[in-house]
């Protein structure tokens, strides 16, 4: 299946909280994007990983992704092994995309950083012909992404380059909260976390909103890149 967009996420939500409007947005625009969760998010503090697979599949509807999948890796304990790496090849050369989206290259969660550099590495494998892999049985042909953007999670790091979703963010809202059992309920028994609170529900907007202050629209989501981006002109860029 040869799709646009390839994102990965360490978690379930991962993708949805760093570039689920820039996901909407560029699936509105006829492009197709892929969901791939490393882990089952498993040792989240609420909900269980049943609760969290059922949770990523709403969201999925939500969003309108073509396919989402899970490598079932161990959540809390993401290491730049060779069988890591090999089963994210697996995912790039199954998919075929021409950009890879990526958690954040620095993280409160540790698994957040080890996953961009665990994507980034495999992104170049991939592209390795002597490197051979397969999947229902079948050889695989190599594939390298052209790009790699790492998405922006809880710390703030500094953009490179920003996503206008300004006629999205509701939807990534939703998508957000399609994880009813990680984010806000005033009605939830279950213990409190940094991110179960309504400041950081809250904070999904004005950080947007902050962005888009910075670059001139209502609302964006900002990404790092792993090389230097050339445009071919200026068609796009708002002044």
């Amino acid at each position: 299946m040869k799709t646009d967009i390839l994102a990965f996420g360490a978690h379930p939500d991962d993708v949805e909280l760093g570039c689920g409007g820039t996901i909407a947005k560029l699936i509105s625009e006829g492009k197709t994007c892929v969901i791939v969760d490393l882990t089952k998010g498993e040792l989240g503090t609420r909900g269980t990983d049943v609760t969290r697979k059922e949770e990523a599949t709403e969201s999925a509807k939500i969003l309108g992704v073509a396919a989402r999948e899970n490598l079932g890796l161990k959540d809390g304990f993401l290491v730049n092994s060779e069988e890591y790496q090999m089963e994210i090849v697996k995912m790039i050369r199954k998919y075929r995309p021409e950009i890879v989206l990526a958690n954040a290259i620095d993280d409160r969660h540790p698994d957040h950083a080890k996953a961009a550099k665990l994507v980034s590495d495999a992104c170049f494998l991939s592209g390795l012909r002597k490197i051979e892999t397969t999947i229902d049985g079948e050889i695989q042909e190599v594939w390298r992404p052209k790009q790699i953007f790492h998405y922006i999670q809880w710390k703030n790091v500094e953009p490179e380059f920003v996503i206008d979703i300004s006629e999205h963010l509701e939807k990534k809202l939703e998508a957000c909260m399609a994880f009813k059992t990680q984010f806000y309920d005033p009605k939830s028994t279950e213990p409190e976390t940094p991110i179960t609170s309504k400041d950081f529900y809250e904070s999904l907007t004005y950080r947007a909103q902050d962005l888009g202050r910075l670059s001139g629209v209502a609302y964006a989501e900002g990404f790092t890149t792993e090389k230097l981006l050339a445009l071919k002109n200026f068609d796009g860029i708002i002044l």
